[in-house]
């Protein structure tokens, strides 16, 4: 939908669960605003003063389930395309994009992969040959219900060391392990966490880590562990 940016394909969505609809409500009340606020923000000038791009949504719990519950379809990559001081009016030998499809933890990957290569390729426009090229693909991970000693130590973890009872928050990028986890030991408790946020600059050359932060979370861990029956 070119208006509100969201896929049209019904089969790349899922209902989101009531347990995980419930987990983003209450994270979505203790951090409210800061859900969008902390990321970097690009402005027109360097000096920030003018006006800024914006989130596609003020509104804290749907920020949540955007990352997570809800597919995206980005363009990664172009090729066949001049630079544009070789640009003119001239036709091109062929087009190239490469496409990165996120997809809710529900959605079987590789069902969707064959979706997506149907609509591309079934009716292109004015006859023109299309071809798609599945390069890789991996399901979301959902994570199973937690127990209720599991519930009481993370949230025990949070308080002594946090301040605030535990929040839940999906991140929509897959771990393939997870997955192959759960099925090896489908009654583990998973606690999947770490250091990143906005301002992290993950994998790049001036990669940040909060050592403050990184000092709390190693010690709800610990304490997490030492909870276990």
């Amino acid at each position: 939908d070119s208006a509100t940016g969201r896929l049209l394909p019904a089969s790349f969505h899922c209902e989101v669960p009531q347990d995980r609809l419930a987990q983003a409500q209450a994270t979505a009340a203790i951090l409210g605003d800061e859900i969008y606020k902390r990321f970097p923000w690009a402005h027109y000038d360097c000096d920030g003063s003018t006006a800024f791009a914006l989130p596609t949504t003020t509104d804290p719990l749907q920020a949540l389930l955007n990352r997570t519950w809800i597919p995206t379809l980005s363009v990664t990559g172009a090729e066949g395309f001049p630079e544009m001081k070789n640009a003119g009016n001239v036709l091109r030998p062929y087009t190239a994009f490469k496409l990165s499809l996120r997809l809710p933890p529900l959605v079987e990957a590789a069902t969707a992969v064959q979706e997506l290569k149907a609509l591309l390729e079934d009716n292109a426009p004015y006859q023109a040959r299309v071809t798609f090229e599945g390069l890789s693909q991996a399901t979301g991970w959902n994570a199973p219900a937690t127990t209720p000693w599991f519930e009481s130590a993370l949230n025990a973890a949070s308080q002594s060391h946090f301040g605030a009872p535990c929040g839940y928050i999906g991140q929509g990028g897959t771990i393939p392990l997870m997955n192959m986890l759960s099925k090896g030991f489908p009654k583990a408790q998973m606690m999947v966490c770490g250091v990143l946020g906005p301002k992290s600059n993950a994998h790049g050359p001036n990669e940040f880590l909060h050592v403050p932060y990184a000092k709390r979370l190693t010690a709800a861990v610990a304490e997490v562990i030492a909870r276990c029956p």
